[in-house]
């Protein structure tokens, strides 16, 4: 349990991945406009990955990488739904889409515009992003 966060649990579409995430019930969540978040839609919050547990699913899940090869772009073999991945910015933590998330455990979300078009710039420019995946 950790402390002033509550645990949200989702997953995929298909129900073969399944995870628990601890957070708080006030999501910030990025909206990066880079080539795949954009082709994918890919909104994320950030945590710490002692913060993520992978309930089932491990034998069910893909990866893509491309570039940089930095970012694992994680995602469901069956039904093609990326519920987390390893961001490139912060690679000891997780991105995981708030929209995969069960019902009843978020209270609202914040949405920030990230330029991952200029993704050098923006990382290094932004306050907090590298911080997130920290316990």
């Amino acid at each position: 349990e950790f402390r002033g966060l509550v645990k949200h649990t989702g997953g995929c579409h298909c129900g073969a991945i399944r995870f628990e995430v601890w957070a708080s019930t006030d999501l910030h969540v990025f909206n990066c406009n880079c080539s795949i978040c954009t082709k994918k839609q890919n909104r994320h919050f950030i945590v710490p990955a002692s913060h993520f547990k992978l309930l089932k699913g491990a034998d069910n899940i893909t990866t893509y990488t491309f570039n940089t090869r930095q970012a694992q772009h994680t995602f469901c073999k069956t039904c093609g739904v990326q519920s987390f991945y390893t961001p490139r910015s912060n690679p000891d933590g997780y991105g995981i889409a708030p929209h995969c998330l069960d019902e009843g455990t978020v209270r609202s979300t914040t949405l920030e515009e990230i330029n991952g078009k200029e993704w050098e710039k923006a990382v290094k420019e932004h306050k907090t992003i590298r911080s997130m995946s920290k316990p």
